[in-house]
């Protein structure tokens, strides 16, 4: 045993006696295997990518779709509403669309088209009614509009805009059929002043 000297930089490199060429060799292909190996990892994740976006479009079709079905369902259930009230009009045509029912036909007077107006602007889900109702015999006598705050009731409003509280039935009647009891208004909802 002893101790034995060497040149430092003599002979070959550790890795089982390859010499500079062929460390040059294996390090080239070293490299281009790692070129070759982020190609494919880039190119892995752009087919990622392009398949998140096809999926994320795709559920963003369906659920427009969706949204379609549910407009033409309450569209549908808007005009049975209609019907089932008596308020059917000649040539009644509801479309809802995005919280806004659009109206269409011919009402016989203007307290019919008012009725049909209020009665799908204060149903659930519709927040503002585009109406293009033409009346045949136009009797001049539009009624006003009152959004129902808390605490009001009929006979309130009578006394506000009449000056009369008794006169709360003739505002009741106005707003039938959607209303089916005078003491049964809610706040938020509008009704018809008859003048």
């Amino acid at each position: 045993m002893g101790i034995f000297d060497f040149v430092k930089n003599a002979g070959a490199k550790v890795g089982i006696g390859t010499s500079t060429e062929e460390d040059a060799a294996a390090e080239a292909a070293e490299k281009a295997a790692a070129v070759e190996r982020e190609a494919n990892d880039a190119a892995a994740a752009r087919n990622a990518s392009k398949a998140r976006m096809r999926a994320a479009a795709a559920k963003k079709r369906e659920a427009l779709a969706k949204e379609k079905r549910e407009e033409a369902k309450q569209s549908v259930a808007l005009e049975k509403y209609a019907r089932d009230l008596g308020l059917a009009i000649p040539g009644m045509d509801i479309r809802f669309d995005d919280g806004t029912a659009f109206i269409d036909g011919t009402a016989p007077d203007n307290a019919s088209k008012e009725r049909l107006i209020l009665a799908i602007g204060n149903a659930e889900g519709v927040g503002r009614v585009d109406e293009d109702i033409e009346v045949s015999e136009d009797d001049g006598k539009d009624a006003s509009l009152y959004v129902v705050k808390s605490g009001d009731t009929l006979s309130g409003i009578s006394k506000e805009v009449y000056g009369d509280a008794m006169r709360y039935p003739e505002i009741f009647e106005a707003n039938k059929p959607m209303l089916k009891d005078p003491d049964l208004i809610f706040p938020g909802q509008v009704l018809r002043i008859p003048q």
